[in-house]
């Protein structure tokens, strides 16, 4: 299949890209490259602000894939107009754009964060959503938007993600087990905002497979997905990371608990994706941190604003640190 993915220079298309090429797909990506390009060489970029992409240049697509936006609460809060905008309005109009070009699939990553605060309640997709934070409201919008178009003709997937984790080419460390790591290795030490918070968690490699079986997906289907490997409370991923690190390092890395409060604290079942899309997850959390472990040297100073999604987007909107 012909697919273009947007926001494919980023943290999952960087690991997504070269797994659909793998698949033997015809790979475009149209990107800002805010966070720069991590790609396969030979991949074709088409670097541009995604709203100036039209029916016309959508033209001879399969598949479009949508993973831009701005990618998590601080970039949101920093700037909740253009949260809006990139989340909320882009993707319901860039699946527009791509069913008027006569592309035949729009798969939309959407994500858990919709659902808010449930407590214990393991949420399914026709679940209740809650969630009053500008990135979690903006995403159920762009889910909407995008799944309005869903027709016969015109199969609309949107894939509900837990928090993505694990190594990429383009990488980041604002993410919970990601940070957990980085906070063990550079400070000694695993700080917990509130351990008793559920998050379902999924490694970026997962992530990707998700992606490709949903572009590849039978013709005409249409749905919204959870995608995750499982349920955690950030405690138990402190301490499985705690337990990884004693493992491969012998490290004795204290956990330090602060017990903040969070808006966000949400369980999800992802039976559907596994019954519908044959989404089976290969990677628990002890494999994400051994990815983590087994690229440390690369990441070089883990203090780099590039490893930070929220200091390079302040540097380019001019909000400084």
């Amino acid at each position: 299949m012909k697919v273009l993915v947007a926001g494919g220079a980023g943290y999952v298309g960087s690991v997504l890209t070269p797994l659909l090429l793998e698949r033997g797909h015809d790979v475009a990506i149209a990107d800002a490259c805010w966070f720069g390009r991590h790609l396969p060489s030979g991949v074709p970029v088409i670097e541009t602000e995604l709203f100036a992409l039209d029916e016309k240049r959508l033209g001879g697509y399969d598949a479009f894939v949508f993973i831009a936006g701005l990618s998590n609460d601080p970039m949101a809060e920093f700037d909740p107009a253009l949260n809006f905008k990139q989340n909320a309005a882009l993707p319901a109009y860039l699946a527009y754009c791509a069913r008027l070009a006569g592309v035949r699939r729009f798969v939309y990553g959407s994500s858990c964060s919709i659902y808010g605060n449930t407590g214990d309640a393991l949420c399914v997709e026709d679940s209740p959503t809650s969630c009053t934070y500008p990135y979690g409201v903006s995403k159920h919008q762009g889910e909407l938007g995008a799944m309005l178009l869903s027709g016969p003709e015109y199969s609309v997937i949107a894939l509900r993600q837990g928090t993505v984790n694990g190594h990429s080419p383009r990488m980041r460390f604002d993410l919970i087990v990601n940070t957990m790591y980085r906070s063990a290795v550079v400070d000694g030490r695993i700080t917990v905002s509130h351990p008793d918070i559920w998050r379902p968690i999924i490694d970026v490699r997962d992530t990707a497979a998700a992606f490709a079986l949903a572009v590849e997906a039978p013709e005409g289907l249409s749905g919204v997905f959870n995608v995750a490997r499982d349920n955690f409370t950030v405690g138990q991923v402190a301490e499985s990371i705690q337990g990884e690190l004693r493992r491969l390092e012998g490290l004795d890395v204290p956990i330090e608990n602060l017990n903040r409060p969070d808006p966000r604290n949400y369980r999800v079942d992802c039976s559907r994706a596994r019954d519908v899309l044959g989404f089976n997850p290969r990677h628990d959390l002890a494999s994400t941190v051994r990815s983590l472990h087994e690229h440390r040297a690369e990441y070089g100073d883990f203090t780099d604003d590039n490893l930070y999604n929220i200091r390079v987007f302040r540097k380019m909107q001019g909000g400084g640190e």
